[in-house]
Order: structure tokens, then C-alpha cells, then sequence
């Protein structure tokens, strides 16, 4: 009877918890265009809020809609405050808002473009916080490659099995495109003045073709197989590429029997590469929301340097806006002397706190190429929007960086296997072949701040990091994945994307 009762009121609580959410969901359009408006600031009045995607899509969860509005923001446009009582809708329109020429004169103290600037680097350190906060935020990053050419010609092979028949099969079974997605939603504890942050992982995912995975490890195995038919035990390997080389011994481990690979050993070695592969999803994100975060153009060390470095780029006062009711001057900065970037800046007529950025390279970011091998950055373009908090300073609440590179190589490898211990030759097998591989690869990363909480030196110090906090693998894309939480909606790549059976 009491396990009954018990059952009875978790059931009970668990149906509370979820009827008491509700999940609003809508596109923002233009109301004279109708057209998509992304980025825009969906708040509510206590300080909570999220941000609509590349579409116009939001959606929001809260758990209760009593006595709260929604408000919606956007640069150029009027803000709507809709209670959410009445909040029936799926489409919500903004109008453009206008700017009478009596409020510009007010706001503007005739500054040229360049007085802008140097007023926006004076005052760069009061503007943006310092202190010590917790940011619930959540991070999607999205990787395409595209392997435009994969050649491998074998010229001379010692082991029948190591021939241009295998070698072409194992080209012809990877696949040409690759797409990859990880989705995070977590906190992170920052400590500005010990340049120090800490990540607390509430709940992330996956999306990537296992199959990829699969196949690389079964030829690996065919590889491992051939190799131990014919390689000794003691022999050494010497890798050459041209006028460089290398010598690399073999390990012990790498001829153990199937039996041995049922031990124990090998089950704490799996466990050991789990963890690793758990630490190494917690770090990469880590760093990849740090970048964005530190790499702004507050910081002095950040390559997008149009701040700090003003004086190799070209400044213009294009107009002025409305963003979240306050005004902003709309200035382009365009490169000279050597410098990568063009793009708009929007400041605060106020406090000349650049409140908005969207940039873009004007050439290469890098273009490196010797002795066959190649890297070129070809894009590297985004948004950065920060918005003012409480005690008027100002954090990041939205970034997104789209990056493309090219990789090439045409090398030449021989890969010989030499042994002391025998005989006569050293030699025992070689394979000499030459390699050419082109891939593409671009990724975009996208970062919703929805939250900033100021919080104290104790506070952050006693949280301790979880990195082996295992991310959900998802085959294709699940709407449900997400439900009660707040995200950012996914582009139609990330809703489009299944594993094809």
C-alpha cells in the first residue's frame, strides 16, 4: 500500500511539473516585407529571454504565464510587448521603426566616425562586465568536410594483401561529405579577473553518421590483420615523404591475440579511450565557447582588431537605428593597410558601447603552401550582439562565426619496415605510393547567452567541473530532444539531417 502512495504522488508531481510549463513557439516577420527577422530578443519582464534563429524562429519555455509579458526586440524595429495570456498567434510582426529628425538631433553631438571610435576604445573597459557571472547558455556548432579528391597510387608494394585493388576499395567506401553537429546547453562560470572559466554540462547531443565511424574502424582491423602477417614483431618502421622521414617503433600491444583482447586490460583500455573521448567533446566545446566569447573585439589579442587597431581601417556614419529603444550609430569599417575585415558597427549614442557587430573577411585569412602541402582560410564572418544588464554594463548574449578551409596534400610516402635482429637486409617490406587529397571544410557555430547572473569569487570556486559528462548520440534530428528546455531553433540543415538506411 505505501509503495502505491508513493507511486501515486510522484505521478501526481511529474504531471504538475509538466502541465505547468508551456512551450511558446512563433516566427517574427517583418510586417511590411514579411520577411524573416533573425536575432531578435525575445525576453520576458524578469530578465529571462532567448533569441530567433536565421529564420525568425523562437521558441521559449516557461513555467508559468501568469502575470508575465513577452517582449520582442529587435535593431530597426519597434518593440512589442505581448502578455502572455493572450499570446495565441504563430507569426509575430514587427514594424519598422521610424526615426524623427528632432531625436536625432538630440542623441547626435556631430561626431565624426573616427571621434566615435576612439570614444568606443575609452570607454571599452566600463562598458563591458567584469565580474564574476554564471551564464546559462546553450552553443550549436555544425562541421561539413567535402572530400574533392582522395588518391592514393600504390607504386611498389611488398604484401600481396596492400595492393591498389584494396586501397581503392577502402576510398571508394568513405564517404565524400561528412556532417557533424553538436548541440550544449550548460552553464559557465566565468572569473574575468583570473581569466579563468568552468563549464557545467547540463545536457548535450550528437548528430553524425555512425556508419563513417564503423567503416574506418573495420578497416582498420583489415589493415591491423594484414600487418600482423607480415610484420615481426621486432621490427621498426621508417615513414619517408619527400626529403623528410621518420622512424617510429611498433608496440608490443599492437600484436596481441584475440584472446588477450578479451582480458582485462584491454576492457580498462576501452574504458580509458570512453573517458577520453568524453573529455576530449567537454574540452573542444569548452574552448569553442571561450573562443567566442574572449575572442571578441573587446580583447586586444582577438583578430578582429577593427577596435583596438582602428587605424587600419576606414570608418563611415552610415545612419542611426533604434535597438531596444535606445539609439545607435550605424557605422561600416572597411580595411586598409593590410587589414581582413569589413562590416557595420551599431553604438550607443549614449555610452558608445558597440551593442552590435556583423563582419566578414575581405581576403584569405591564411593562404600557406610548401613543399605539397597547402591550408587556405577562406572565410571567416559573424555576428556579435551584447546586451546591457542590470547595472548598465554590458555581456554577450548572441554570436555566431561561420569559417571555410582548404587542406591539400600531394606528398609522396614510402613506409619501410626494417628489422636488426634478422639476417642478411634489414629490409623486410615496403610499400611506396604517392597521395593527393583536396578537402573542404566549413563549420558555423552559433551561441545563445539567455541568462547572465553575477555571482561571488566563493561560488565559483567551490564548482567543480564534470568532463566526463557523455553527450546523447541522435542518428537524425528529434524535435523532442529539446522539449522543455530553451534552444535555439535548429536551421533546416539540422532538421533535414538522418542517416540514409
Amino acid at each position: 500500500m505505501k509503495l502505491t502512495y508513493t507511486f501515486f504522488f510522484c505521478f501526481l508531481w511529474l504531471h504538475f511539473s509538466v502541465t505547468a510549463q508551456e512551450t511558446i513557439k512563433a516566427t517574427i516577420l517583418d510586417s511590411i516585407s514579411k520577411s524573416p527577422i533573425p536575432f531578435a530578443t525575445i525576453s520576458t519582464t524578469n530578465n529571462f529571454g532567448v533569441i530567433s534563429n536565421e529564420y525568425g524562429e523562437f521558441q521559449i519555455n516557461l513555467n508559468s504565464t501568469d502575470q508575465i509579458d513577452l517582449t520582442i526586440q529587435c535593431l530597426g524595429y519597434e518593440s512589442k510587448i505581448i502578455p502572455l495570456k493572450t499570446f495565441k498567434d504563430s507569426i509575430v510582426l514587427l514594424h519598422p521603426k521610424s526615426i524623427e529628425l528632432d531625436e536625432v538631433l538630440v542623441s547626435n553631438k556631430h561626431y565624426t566616425a573616427e571621434e566615435i571610435i576612439d570614444k568606443v576604445k575609452d570607454n571599452l573597459l566600463q562598458n563591458y562586465s567584469t565580474d564574476i557571472s554564471k551564464n546559462t547558455l546553450f552553443s550549436r556548432t555544425s562541421f561539413n568536410t567535402k572530400m574533392q579528391k582522395q588518391e592514393i597510387d600504390i607504386e611498389k608494394s611488398s604484401i600481396p594483401e596492400l595492393n591498389q585493388a584494396f586501397i581503392d576499395s577502402v576510398i571508394q567506401s568513405l564517404p565524400k561529405n561528412n556532417d557533424y553537429h553538436t548541440e550544449l546547453l550548460g552553464n559557465l562560470y566565468t572569473n574575468n579577473y583570473s581569466h579563468s572559466q568552468k563549464l557545467e554540462v547540463i545536457k548535450a547531443s550528437k548528430l553524425y553518421n555512425k556508419d563513417t565511424e564503423i567503416n574506418l574502424k573495420s578497416f582498420e582491423t583489415k589493415l591491423k590483420d594484414i600487418a600482423q602477417k607480415h610484420i615481426k614483431r621486432d621490427s621498426y618502421i621508417k615513414i619517408k615523404s619527400g626529403w623528410f622521414g621518420t622512424k617510429e617503433s611498433i608496440d608490443s600491444s599492437f600484436f596481441e591475440t584475440e584472446e588477450a583482447k578479451q582480458s582485462k586490460a584491454l576492457l580498462d583500455e576501452q574504458e580509458t579511450d570512453e573517458n577520453t573521448r568524453k573529455e576530449l567533446f567537454f574540452m573542444s566545446n569548452k574552448q569553442a565557447i571561450s573562443n567566442l566569447i574572449n575572442k571578441s573585439f573587446i580583447s586586444e589579442k582577438s583578430d578582429l582588431n577593427f577596435i583596438h587597431k582602428s587605424s587600419k581601417y576606414e570608418f563611415q556614419l552610415l545612419d542611426y537605428a533604434f535597438l531596444n529603444d535606445d539609439f545607435v550609430y550605424k557605422i561600416s569599417f572597411t580595411p586598409k593597410r593590410g587589414a581582413d575585415y569589413q562590416g557595420i558597427l551599431y553604438i550607443n549614442t549614449d555610452d558608445f558601447a558597440v551593442v552590435r557587430v556583423d563582419y566578414r573577411n575581405v581576403k584569405d585569412l591564411r593562404d600557406f603552401s610548401l613543399l605539397g602541402i597547402s591550408i587556405k582560410e577562406y572565410k571567416k564572418e559573424g555576428t556579435l550582439i551584447y546586451g546591457k544588464n542590470e547595472d548598465h554594463s554590458y555581456t554577450l548574449r548572441f554570436a555566431e562565426n561561420i569559417q571555410g578551409h582548404n587542406i591539400g596534400i600531394k606528398r609522396p610516402l614510402k613506409i619501410v619496415e626494417k628489422n636488426k635482429n634478422t639476417q642478411g637486409r634489414r629490409k623486410q617490406n615496403e610499400l611506396v605510393s604517392d597521395i593527393h587529397f583536396i578537402l573542404s571544410s566549413s563549420s558555423k557555430q552559433v551561441l545563445v547567452i539567455f541568462e547572465t547572473q553575477m555571482i561571488s569569487e566563493s561560488k565559483f570556486n567551490n564548482f567543480k567541473e564534470n568532463p566526463k559528462v557523455k553527450p546523447t548520440y541522435l542518428p537524425k534530428y528529434d524535435p523532442d530532444f529539446w522539449a522543455g528546455y530553451n534552444v535555439i531553433e535548429p536551421n533546416q540543415a539540422i532538421k533535414d539531417f538522418k542517416i540514409m538506411e
